[in-house]
């Protein structure tokens, strides 16, 4: 029997809901009536069959990136690829870690060109692909943990910022990780771009070699999984307050790196309810205005 996607409108009547395996969507799109439902249309159309073309392609979807060399075919899976490919140098990453990023930014590109919007936006378990026309605004709660509904904190994103993309990485997500952070949300100007760099900065929360920290090969999990037998965490334990902030800034240095070099608009690395943000460039409560800006080292208390 031939696997059907799930689409729907939610209870609310606002949203709509795309649902095939692993992928999950959850879109909102403002404007006149006649545009949202063209836009719906539009996000329906191209959601049928997506996943069976990742799926052609996910051998090769699974591997260590090449940095320059990209041969993958399908739209998606070059845009998977495009938003690896500049820490593959440097970092064992695959395509893989941007495709819920890659995923929301096809729908939107596919809402963008049937319909003229407002404000849209394509959540894909977390990870955010947006649009804003001038004076709109899209406001997101930073969660502690991606495993708990508790909300952190609220920024708001401006039709001024740069950033369109949201993602959030860390053990306690849909993906395994490398790192130790209970979550790390980067804001980018993509999505794709955005769930990369989560990736990557999640990985660089750690303590190496750490007693309290419980890890086994990714391969014990998920034996297919893309990370083969690279060690993955599975449980930390007590951490001193030292030790966390230590683990906290080995993050940081690599989300300023990645600031530098214009990956990333900024972002917010938790662990053991502590918090560091990096070059955070949009809005932001009152009570996160004293990291405003350019903050790597600053700290509050989730």
């Amino acid at each position: 029997m031939k696997r059907l996607p799930q689409m729907a409108l939610l209870a609310d009547g606002r949203r709509l809901h795309l649902q095939d395996g692993p992928i999950d969507l959850i879109i909102e799109a403002n404007g006149q009536a006649a545009e949202v439902r063209a836009a719906y249309d539009a996000a329906s159309r191209r959601f049928a069959g997506l996943l069976d073309e990742l799926c052609g392609e996910l051998t090769t979807l699974r591997q260590a990136a090449d940095p320059v060399q990209c041969l993958l075919k399908g739209v998606v899976a070059r845009r998977m690829h495009a938003a690896v490919a500049p820490f593959a140098p440097d970092h064992f990453i695959t395509p893989m870690a941007a495709v819920a990023g890659s995923v929301a930014e096809e729908i939107l590109d596919a809402m963008l060109e049937a319909a003229d919007l407002e404000r849209a936006y394509v959540n894909n378990g977390g990870d955010i692909a947006l649009h804003l026309a001038d004076g709109e605004q899209f406001s997101v709660g930073l969660m502690d943990r991606p495993d708990r509904h508790g909300l952190m904190r609220m920024m708001t994103i401006d039709a001024d910022d740069s950033a369109r993309g949201i993602a959030t990485s860390g053990r306690h997500g849909r993906s395994f990780s490398l790192g130790i952070a209970d979550a790390v949300t980067v804001l980018a100007r993509t999505a794709s771009q955005a769930d990369a760099a989560a990736t990557i900065i999640a990985n660089a929360v750690d303590l190496p070699g750490h007693p309290a920290i419980i890890r086994c090969p990714a391969s014990e999990l998920q034996p297919d999984s893309d990370l083969g037998a690279r060690l993955v965490t599975r449980d930390v334990g007590s951490l001193t307050p030292g030790e966390i902030d230590g683990a906290l800034q080995a993050g940081a240095h690599q989300a300023q790196q990645l600031l530098v070099a214009g990956l990333i608009e900024g972002a917010a690395l938790r662990l053991l309810g502590e918090t560091l943000v990096v070059g955070a460039t949009v809005g932001v409560t009152p009570a996160l205005q004293p990291l405003h800006g350019s903050a790597i080292g600053s700290r509050v208390h989730a």
